[in-house]
């Protein structure tokens, strides 16, 4: 390698370095500073996980899903198509039958009420609530409508109170809790069935899932920079090696807590997150055997209020209502209420526990049981008897 004479600062330019460096580190020593929600970075940030070494490369349990954040998959990716949403091929594989051997895609987009989807501000995901089964008026967890109680209701099927038979994730920082003394999760009951799951999350917090269930998540993949997590993903995917794979989009969630909910900050965030939407469903697009059997959810964790930076407040309908959509082969495309007459619409309300129950996001787990023609979650409450219908009846 060709070697230079160093170069030699001034004393004014050093001593400008020096302050730079005193600058950055108080800066970096400030996002550890705990919010309610964490926020992590997105589309890009240089936000570090710890126990990285102080780097940005993802952490990776049992596979190499590190990424450069170059993208793949064929998707738009950057929100700005003179024709946005997903196209003609997606429709056509929407109309396909039901796959034999189906894999599940469960994409969360943290922050993101349904408030803030529309065909102008959302145009992947309401091409896939228009080509899929769907609804914008699904619900949170009753108890808690902030990040790791309701991810953790995602993947159980269960409420939050432990005391009542809950997964007892009441708190919403990275911390060495764990779930409830035996409860199980949907990776659980993947990983007795012989299949395998991967995780892809933004934020830290998500590591308590590898130790509340560390022989069930083959791959926990955390990076804080959502194109390069998205694209670890993706690349996943065409590796055919996992039965489910969730995916954590961070962004809006991030954008809120330090922009505020509706605010040109949020609303870029929405709109880079609907486009990894359009990345993820393109990438399974473009392949025609992930095409024929992978079925894709996506949800919210929560929504927030507008023109704040907070979502905490769990009986304001802004906090609670959150989108779900089911898109792919053998899916019925219209409105899950609809499909679904023994599911209550709550309308304005976040309904108890008790009597019909709306569509939440902790139907998830069981949902996607249901779809890979596994039994319930053990354990589990929500969707128990696999009754919420979204395949094409024979």
């Amino acid at each position: 390698m060709r070697q230079t004479s160093p170069i030699r600062p001034s004393a004014t330019a050093a001593t400008l370095a020096l302050v730079a460096l005193v600058v950055a580190i108080a800066a970096g020593g400030l996002w550890w500073v705990r919010h309610q929600d964490e926020p992590a970075g997105a589309g890009g940030g240089t936000t570090s996980t710890s126990g990285t070494g102080g780097t940005d490369e993802p952490r990776d349990r049992g596979g190499n899903g590190g990424s450069d954040g170059t993208g793949d998959g064929g998707g738009r990716g950057d929100g700005s198509d003179a024709n946005p949403g997903l196209g003609e091929a997606a429709e056509e594989i929407a109309g396909q039958d039901f796959p034999d051997d189906p894999r599940v895609v469960v994409i969360s987009v943290d922050g993101l009420g349904s408030l803030w989807v529309s065909k102008e501000s959302t145009p992947a995901l309401a091409d896939l609530l228009a080509q899929g089964a769907g609804t914008l008026n699904a619900r949170t967890e009753v108890e808690k409508t902030v990040t790791l109680p309701n991810h953790t209701g995602m993947v159980t099927g269960l409420r939050v109170d432990a005391s009542q038979g809950g997964h007892g994730v009441t708190w919403n920082y990275t911390s060495h809790q764990s779930v409830a003394p035996g409860t199980e999760s949907v990776f659980s009951t993947i990983d007795d069935a012989g299949g395998e799951s991967a995780v892809f999350a933004g934020k830290e917090k998500f590591e308590m899932w590898g130790r509340a269930w560390p022989r069930a998540i083959d791959q926990l993949v955390i990076n804080p920079r959502q194109p390069a997590l998205v694209t670890a993903a993706i690349t996943d995917l065409h590796k055919q090696e996992h039965d489910l794979v969730f995916l954590h989009l961070a962004g809006p969630d991030s954008a809120g807590h330090k922009k505020g909910w509706g605010s040109a900050s949020y609303l870029t965030a929405v709109a880079r997150a609907d486009a990894d939407v359009d990345r993820v469903v393109s990438a399974i697009v473009a392949d025609p055997e992930l095409a024929a059997e992978t079925v894709v959810i996506v949800t919210a964790d929560h929504g927030g209020l507008p023109g704040t930076r907070t979502h905490s407040d769990r009986t304001r309908p802004e906090n609670y209502t959150v989108p779900f959509v089911v898109w792919g082969p053998g899916i019925t495309p219209g409105d899950l209420y609809a499909l679904n007459p023994d599911y209550r619409d709550p309308g304005d309300g976040q309904p108890g526990y008790g009597g019909p129950q709306p569509v939440r996001n902790g139907d998830v787990a069981n949902l996607v049981t249901d779809l890979l023609g596994l039994g319930a979650v053990r354990g589990s409450e929500f969707d128990l008897a696999h009754d919420l219908d979204v395949e094409q009846l024979e």
